[in-house]
């Protein structure tokens, strides 16, 4: 079986139009819809949202990935970079540092062209102080670069990028597809979707990096938009994709097996969608959390304040296993009195909503 960029018509993807027009035109009135909604907010849960959702990326793309990383470690290292903690916090995890570093990027670079040394500070923001790779640089070796699952004993191969040898080549076209199909230049792509669904197949199938092809894919995808858009989007892609990789790896094997595309933007416009509608929640959830700080902040002690930040700032994932007693206790320092009562004054005000009973009882947000 050939890949993709072993055919003739590499890399001229087509694709039908009709099949995905609809779509494409859901996502422009969404869009239209998201930002008008951020428009409205005031600045401190404009900004609150988008942190949220800057966050939710990074935590996302790293988990595709295999990388479980903290949430206060990524949040503060975005508001480090940011300049919006009053004193730098240490962040111990050079990785939350990392994939921190490179969204902020992303978004504020939206606007220049894409080369090899954009791509080389990305990779080294991503693996920063990292020894094991060639950070930085296309990879070099003569292996086989192969994307593989199974067992050593019975690894299934599903998919075979282009020889070491090829990939400073194929980048130099990969780089100049995607200049000239921006904003203003002559084979602009007017869609922003189909843009950057494009570009990240294309530079998945290069797999130019020894490592953090993904990320940087990704990340490339949510440039490709913004350019397009005018703007920095303001939407999750990973969020969505994480939630069934299994379903974003299988897509990514079909496209690579010919330059007819039509089914990777189907399921790539699909994706945006449903990163749209995730965006629309977060705003709500935002909203309703200042909300109830606002609705209810004479009523709260420092305690249950602690609390509820940190339930909060689990997001619209919610903080894993619900609130009990016992975490409760941990997080404030209380006792079990204190915080079984702290607990239920919570409930009667309507914020949490218990589940379960007697020792396994435990607390989410009153959130839909």
């Amino acid at each position: 079986m050939l890949y993709n960029w072993e055919l003739p018509d590499w890399p001229n993807f087509t694709f039908l139009i009709n099949k995905i027009e609809r779509k494409l035109y859901d996502f422009a009135q969404g869009t239209g819809e998201v930002n008008a909604l951020l428009k409205s907010l005031s600045a401190n849960v404009r900004q609150e949202t988008i942190l949220e959702l800057m966050l939710a990326e990074a935590i996302k793309t790293s988990e595709i990935e295999g990388e479980f990383l903290s949430r206060e470690d990524v949040m503060s290292s975005i508001k480090n970079n940011l300049g919006l903690n009053k004193t730098s916090e240490i962040v111990k995890d050079k990785r939350a540092s990392g994939i921190a570093d490179l969204m902020i990027n992303v978004r504020n670079t939206f606007e220049e062209a894409l080369n090899n040394q954009v791509l080389s500070n990305w990779h080294k923001l991503l693996f920063v102080n990292n020894n094991s790779i060639n950070v930085g640089s296309w990879r070099t070796s003569n292996d086989k670069m192969q994307v593989v699952s199974g067992r050593l004993s019975n690894e299934i191969v599903h998919f075979e990028a282009p020889p070491s040898s090829k990939v400073s080549h194929e980048m130099d076209v990969f780089f100049e597809w995607f200049n000239r199909t921006s904003p203003n230049n002559k084979q602009e792509i007017k869609d922003p979707i189909i843009r950057a669904g494009i570009a990240h197949l294309y530079f998945e199938s290069i797999h130019p990096f020894e490592d953090g092809n993904g990320r940087i894919g990704r990340a490339i995808a949510e440039k490709a938009i913004s350019q397009t858009l005018g703007r920095p989007v303001s939407l999750s892609l990973s969020k969505t994709i994480e939630s069934d990789k299994e379903k974003y790896y299988q897509a990514l094997k079909n496209a690579q097996k010919s330059n007819e595309i039509t089914d990777w933007l189907i399921y790539f416009v699909d994706v945006a969608l449903d990163a749209q509608l995730g965006a629309k929640k977060m705003i709500d959830f935002t909203l309703n959390k200042i909300k109830v700080f606002d609705l209810f902040k004479e009523r709260l002690n420092e305690r249950q304040q602690k609390v509820l930040q940190k339930m909060y700032s689990f997001g619209l994932d919610g903080f894993i296993g619900g609130m009990s007693t016992k975490k409760y206790i941990s997080i404030t320092s209380t006792s079990k009195a204190t915080a079984t009562r702290d607990l239920q004054v919570l409930e009667n005000l309507g914020i949490l909503v218990a589940f379960g009973g007697g020792r396994s009882i435990h607390y989410h947000l009153n959130y839909p």
